[in-house]
């Protein structure tokens, strides 16, 4: 039977492989030429390939080509370097990631290299994600209570006032109002409840996110919206009210940007499969697969390249009376239903990608 590494108070602890192997973020052992030595589980699914094929490549035909900067102190093997938002080549997709690379003292030449996905990272809440989705809480909670103070009392200046006066209230309470929702959203986003996940289909979700889109008004039928889906995909284990918002949001949003392509605006909802390239998550101490990948495609004029690393933060938005609250909404969400959110953009096909990942319903115990 095998054990585990016992410490001073004869507790079992993980040793230092099983360490590495539950990390989120890619960690690439390199030799003095530069070739992959060991890879974890985060960097075989971050490159789309197993350590076995992994191990004996040069990292930089793997991740390359990267900036010239960047590759002549990564093949300086006895430099550290930090290098923050590179694009890197992954199969058909650029990917933007944070990297280290650390020499081992004792080992000439030798480094630990971490790569770690800037959009994984945000989703994971590694990169302040908890700081910005608390404040929205805490702002929310300041300015409610007043709020109500100030609509109530224009309430009652509306009885008094003239009647040519009295629009004049009602845009203070209208004002009020929208403020009010606003407040709604950021209580929602700062929200710590997780609600249930359970087996459930994507493809009914995506259809009663439509129909509800399209109910709303907010689809005036000169978008096509084509649906890609893979008949066999096994249920995904999420919140169905949760995904129903998440896909309302970004059909809602991929929407809004195809609009600018006057009669030629096109969605494409895409489901698929996607074992062994899709990230996974860390949930009870383990790595769990997120294989259903859902695409919401537009081919819309793209995200300002100004924005791209800031998308998914509060307040960030591109749309003049946009509130930025959106995407945060969307990132929280999956991040609840233990997935991930990420974009990319194909400029050769003249498309911007929204990818979520979630887990298989009977994967997750």
């Amino acid at each position: 039977m095998a054990t585990h590494p016992v410490d001073a108070q004869g507790n079992g602890r993980p040793d230092a492989r099983a360490q590495l192997s539950g990390l989120i973020f890619a960690v690439i052992l390199i030799d003095g030429e530069g070739m992959i030595a060991e890879a974890n589980h985060a960097a075989e699914d971050l490159l789309g390939t197993s350590a076995s094929r992994l191990i004996g490549t040069s990292l930089t035909d793997r991740i390359g080509p990267l900036d010239p900067r960047v590759e002549a102190r990564l093949l300086a093997s006895d430099e550290a370097l930090v290098a923050r938002d590179l694009v890197i080549r992954v199969g058909d997709l650029d990917v933007r990631i944070n990297l280290t690379a650390s020499p081992l003292g004792g080992f000439p030449g030798w480094r630990v290299v971490t790569l770690s996905q800037i959009g994984h990272d945000e989703a994971a809440g590694t990169v302040g994600g908890e700081a910005l989705l608390g404040a929205p809480a805490v702002l929310a909670h300041e300015i409610k209570n007043p709020l109500a103070a100030i609509r109530g009392a224009a309430q009652l200046a509306a009885r008094k006032l003239p009647h040519a006066d009295k629009k004049l209230a009602r845009m203070i309470t209208d004002e009020v109002d929208r403020i009010a929702r606003l407040i709604d959203r950021m209580q929602q986003l700062g929200s710590t409840r997780t609600g249930p996940v359970q087996p459930c289909n994507p493809h009914e979700a995506i259809r009663a996110a439509i129909a509800t889109m399209r109910a709303a008004g907010t689809d005036r039928g000169d978008i096509e919206i084509r649906e890609e889906f893979d008949p066999s995909l096994p249920p995904v284990l999420a919140n169905r009210d949760a995904l129903e918002q998440v896909l309302i949001n970004l059909i809602s949003n991929a929407r809004d940007a195809a609009l600018g392509q006057g009669g030629g605006g096109e969605i494409i909802v895409q489901t698929r499969f996607v074992s062994g390239l899709a990230f996974s998550a860390i949930r009870n101490g383990r790595a769990v697969p997120l294989p259903i990948e859902i695409t919401i495609s537009d081919n819309g004029p793209g995200i300002d390249p100004a924005l791209q690393g800031h998308v998914f933060e509060p307040f960030v938005s591109s749309k003049p009376s946009g509130q930025g609250l959106g995407l945060s909404l969307v990132r929280k969400l999956v991040r609840d239903m233990n997935g991930n959110v990420s974009h990319d953009r194909d400029a050769r096909a003249g498309l911007t990608h929204f990818r979520l990942h979630l887990p298989q319903a009977q994967d997750v115990a």
